[in-house]
C-alpha cells in the first residue's frame, strides 16, 4: 500500500512538473505576443484597415458655389447682385454600399495576416525553446561523460602504478576528455546565441536568462492525420486570407460595374435680388430643384475596370491553389518528422539501455584486467551519441508538433 502510495506520488509529481514548464512557455508566448515589434506592425495595418470603410462609404463632400454680379443683371423685380449655389453628388444606389464591403473584406483580410503572424511567431518561439532545452541537455549529458571518464582515469591511474596497463590508456583518456571538454566549450558558446535568439523573438533583454525545465514533456498529437490535414485546409491563416481577399474583388468588381452608371446632382440656386428702378422692393428667388447626372460614355474604361478585378480574381484563385499545394507538402513534411522523432525516440531508447549494459560489463572487465581500454572509449562514445540523439528526438517531436499546429492555425 505505501509503495501504492509512492508511486501515485511521484507521477503526480511528474505530471506537475511537466504542467509547470509548458505553462512557463506559455508565458514566453504572451510576452512574444505583446511585444514582437512584427507582430505589432501587422496589428497596426489592420487597425489602419478598418479606418477605409468609413472614408469610402461616405457621400462626396457637397460643392457651394457664390457668385457676385459686378453689373447687376436687371430682372422686372429688380437687380440680381449675388447667387448662392450648392449641390450634393449621389453615386448610383449600392455604389457605396459595395465599396464599404470590399474595405471590410480587406480588413478582414488584413486580420487573417496579423493571425498568421502571431500563429507564426509562435512556432518560432517554441522552435527556438526547444533548441535551447535541447543545448541545455546536452550540456549537462556532456558533463555526466565527463564525470565518468574521470572517474576512469582515476581507475586507470592505479592500474598503471601497478603495471598492470600501459600508459596508452592514460592517453586515450586524456585525449577523450579533451576532446569532451571542448563540446563543452562549444555548447556553452551556443547558449549565448540560443538565449539572445530567443529574446529578441520576445522583444526583451538578451541578457535575461531562459527558464528551460529539466525533462521535456512527451505529449503526443491528439489527432490523426486526415484530420490535422482537413483543419490546415480550413483554418490555415494564409487561406483565409487568400478567401476573404476573394470575396473583397467580388465587392470591387460590383464597384467597378457601378462606376459605369450615371451618377445623379441633386442641388438649389438662391439669388439675391436688390431693388429696382421702379420702386419695387428686393424679391430674393429660388430655383429648386436643380437636377443633373454624369453620363459615362467612355465604356472602354469601365469595361477595363471591370476586367482587371477579373484578372485579379483568377490570380487570387491560382494563388490560392499553389498555396494549397505548398501547405499540404509542408504539412506531409511535418507528418514526417512527427513520426520519424517518435520512432526514435523509441529506438535510442533501447539502444541507450543496451549501450550501458554492455558499459557496465566492460567496466567489469576491466577492473580484472581482461578487457582493453579501447572498447570502453568506444562505448561510451555511444553511450553519449545515443543519450544526445534520445534527447534530440524528444525536442524534434515537439518541434514536429508546434509546426503542424502553426499550420492548422493555433
Amino acid at each position: 500500500m505505501k509503495n501504492y502510495k509512492l508511486i501515485i506520488g511521484i507521477l503526480l509529481l511528474l505530471i506537475s512538473s511537466t504542467l509547470s514548464a509548458q505553462d512557463e512557455l506559455n508565458n514566453y508566448l504572451k510576452i512574444a505576443a505583446e511585444n514582437n515589434p512584427e507582430l505589432k506592425v501587422r496589428f497596426n495595418e489592420y487597425m489602419a484597415a478598418l479606418e477605409v470603410a468609413p472614408q469610402v462609404n461616405a457621400l462626396p463632400d457637397p460643392q457651394i458655389a457664390f457668385g457676385y454680379f459686378i453689373s447687376p443683371v436687371e430682372t422686372r423685380v429688380g437687380p440680381m447682385q449675388f447667387k448662392l449655389t450648392a449641390s450634393q453628388m449621389f453615386p448610383w444606389f449600392g455604389t457605396l454600399k459595395a465599396k464599404e464591403n470590399a474595405a471590410i473584406e480587406a480588413a478582414k483580410a488584413k486580420y487573417e495576416l496579423f493571425e498568421e503572424t502571431k500563429s507564426r511567431l509562435f512556432n518560432d518561439v517554441r522552435a527556438a525553446y526547444f533548441n535551447l532545452w535541447l543545448n541545455k541537455k546536452a550540456m549537462a549529458i556532456t558533463i555526466e561523460n565527463l564525470e565518468i571518464l574521470e572517474t576512469f582515469q582515476k581507475l586507470a591511474e592505479i592500474k598503471i602504478e601497478a603495471g598492470l596497463v600501459s600508459m596508452v590508456d592514460e592517453y586515450r583518456l586524456e585525449m577523450e576528455i579533451n576532446e569532451l571538454k571542448n563540446q563543452l566549450a562549444l555548447l556553452k558558446d551556443k547558449e549565448r546565441f540560443l538565449e539572445t535568439t530567443f529574446n529578441n523573438l520576445l522583444d526583451v533583454n538578451s541578457d535575461i536568462p531562459v527558464e528551460v525545465p529539466v525533462d521535456l514533456w512527451t505529449n503526443d498529437f491528439p489527432l490523426s492525420k486526415q484530420a490535422a490535414l482537413d483543419s490546415v485546409a480550413l483554418f490555415n491563416h494564409q487561406l483565409l486570407s487568400l478567401e476573404i481577399q476573394q470575396s473583397a474583388l467580388a465587392y470591387k468588381r460590383e464597384v467597378a460595374e457601378q462606376m459605369g452608371k450615371p451618377n445623379i446632382n441633386v442641388g438649389f440656386d438662391y439669388t439675391f435680388i436688390g431693388k429696382g428702378n421702379n420702386n419695387m422692393s428686393g424679391k430674393d428667388a429660388f430655383v429648386f430643384p436643380m437636377v443633373g447626372i454624369t453620363i459615362p460614355l467612355y465604356r472602354n474604361k469601365y469595361k477595363a475596370m471591370i476586367q482587371e478585378v477579373v484578372y485579379l480574381e483568377a490570380a487570387k484563385t491560382d494563388e490560392k491553389v499553389n498555396k494549397t499545394n505548398l501547405l499540404e507538402t509542408l504539412f506531409e513534411k511535418g507528418w514526417n518528422n512527427y513520426l520519424d522523432a517518435n520512432r526514435r525516440i523509441e529506438l535510442y531508447k533501447i539502444q541507450l539501455e543496451l549501450a550501458q549494459k554492455s558499459m557496465h560489463l566492460l567496466e567489469t572487465e576491466y577492473i580484472t584486467g581482461s578487457k582493453n581500454f579501447e572498447e570502453i572509449l568506444r562505448m561510451e562514445r555511444k553511450v553519449l551519441a545515443y543519450n544526445l540523439e534520445g534527447e534530440k528526438a524528444k525536442a524534434d517531436k515537439q518541434a514536429a508538433i508546434s509546426f503542424i499546429n502553426y499550420l492548422m492555425g493555433k
